[in-house]
């Protein structure tokens, strides 16, 4: 059953929904809204940037619902990695679960880059004239300070990101409480000529990437089922923990959106000389309670992407794992601490890559980062897991599923056309950065990849389905 312990010297389930909840919502609200509001706005050219906000939660809640269903059904560490394992063995034997693992080990630190950048451009407030070597050096030593407080047992990192939780929600709380001391809806709802002329070329482009942004503030709402073998009761706590985080963000979004562009001219959040422009909600506090005010409010924000990025490896460090004990990735992904059973080379690795992603969005741009990390993960993720989840209802009728999407198929179509547009719209989106090819390029690279590791493994990886017995024992995933 969904809610069984793991096998001895797996993973231990102590997380209960409050605490799933509290590290999706960590690593869904994070640093994401206080930096990407100036470049919704950007995108849309006008408050109307609030319509991305909107069809990102639409999006994140679709895609969130397939979530749901397929980690309900199949609670294991690694997430997708036993979605695509389970739906396309039939097929393409181990090539599908190797893929996503493989562009999971890189778009998951690339999100948690995109959050060091965050918290250095607001450090800058606090510290004007942060940049250069000296900001690279503080986002790297942020890094390093995560992956050192990762290296622990998952008991003590649950009550750590409770308090982060805490921290997160006071952010936004108070953000929100002082836009709304001096709102003004002229400047909130007074639109440039044209922002909803969907006849023309411009509202659209701007859709899509409103879109791109608006779902990659949403994105953690999945960070629970990468941990599926250390939930408890997952059958019923996965599903739930998806769902009201996606709910509570969306809430949050909107009045936090509308509040700062109340307050602020968005005009401001254009001119990259403002601070408005990297440090919106601290301009925000600084103009409605004054410059202390600001100053606390901008710690507590640092705090808030700091838990974010803790939140994000601790949750994608899991991927590799499960693949690596089923012999369907490097087998040296496979160990945990001896003490503390977390997975050791994939914190490791997962941390030196958002090393890596942090340099490249500091000396190129964020939007860039966003971009290139959203192309990266729509294949072999987003749309490979739809179609998991239909191939799985077919294939396996048999298989318990505590939940059961609403509105069976909608959403899941939903989620499909909404990806599309994200990867169709990506270069036009980031002009001369070339995301679509990049993505295509470490997809071939997998490939490549993937066949060194059957030759290393002596396997032959496009054989037929593996039986039960073939399997290693002790998985801590449900698969019946």
């Amino acid at each position: 059953m969904s809610g069984s312990p793991p096998s001895p010297g797996g993973f231990v389930r102590r997380v209960g929904l409050f605490q799933a909840t509290a590290i999706n919502m960590s690593q869904m609200c994070g640093i994401g809204p206080f930096v990407t509001i100036p470049l919704m706005v950007a995108a849309f050219g006008g408050p109307q940037a609030v319509v991305g906000f909107v069809a990102g939660a639409v999006l994140a809640l679709c895609d969130g619902l397939v979530w749901a269903e397929l980690g309900a059904a199949l609670p294991g560490s690694g997430g997708s990695y036993v979605y695509l394992r389970q739906a396309f063995r039939y097929r393409t034997g181990r090539l599908m679960p190797f893929l996503f693992v493989w562009t999971a080990m890189l778009f998951v630190p690339l999100i948690m880059s995109t959050g060091v950048v965050g918290f250095v451009q607001y450090l800058g407030y606090l510290a004007p004239g942060l940049g250069g070597p000296a900001g690279d050096l503080i986002g790297l030593g942020v890094i390093a300070l995560v992956v050192l407080l990762l290296w622990r047992g998952i008991e003590h990192i649950a009550r750590i990101t409770a308090v982060m939780w805490t921290v997160m929600i006071a952010s936004v709380v108070l953000v929100i409480a002082a836009a709304a001391t001096d709102f003004s809806p002229h400047l909130a709802f007074t639109y440039p000529a044209g922002a909803f002329d969907l006849t023309g070329g411009h509202f659209w482009a701007g859709f899509a990437a409103g879109l791109t942004i608006g779902v990659y503030d949403y994105l953690g709402y999945n960070t629970t089922a990468y941990m599926g073998a250390e939930i408890k009761d997952p059958g019923r706590v996965l599903p739930r923990s998806i769902i009201y985080s996606i709910l509570g963000i969306m809430a949050i979004y909107l009045l936090l959106q509308i509040g700062t562009l109340g307050v602020v001219d968005w005009h401001r959040m254009s001119d990259p000389g403002d601070i408005a422009s990297t440090s919106v909600a601290s301009a925000v506090l600084e103009r409605t309670w004054g410059r202390g005010a600001a100053d606390t409010v901008t710690v507590l924000i640092l705090i808030t992407a700091f838990a974010s990025v803790f939140t994000g490896l601790l949750g994608g460090s899991r991927v590799p794992y499960d693949a690596a004990r089923d012999r369907v990735f490097f087998r040296p992904y496979a160990r945990l601490h001896p003490r503390h059973r977390f997975p050791t080379l994939g914190l490791a690795t997962m941390g030196v890559i958002t090393a890596v992603g942090f340099l490249i969005g500091r000396h190129t741009d964020l939007a860039t980062l966003i971009q290139l990390l959203t192309t990266v993960m729509v294949i072999v993720q987003a749309l490979a897991q739809i179609v998991a989840l239909t191939v799985l209802r077919s294939r396996r009728p048999d298989l318990r599923r505590p939940y059961r999407m609403w509105l069976y198929p909608l959403p899941s179509l939903v989620a499909f056309v909404g990806w599309c547009v994200i990867y169709a719209y990506a270069d036009r989106n980031s002009p001369g950065r070339h995301p679509v090819e990049w993505s295509l390029a470490w997809l071939i690279l997998g490939c490549g990849a993937f066949l060194v590791w059957a030759r290393w493994e002596k396997v032959w990886p496009f054989g037929p389905k593996e039986s039960e017995e073939e399997r290693p024992a002790g998985r801590n995933t449900e698969t019946v």
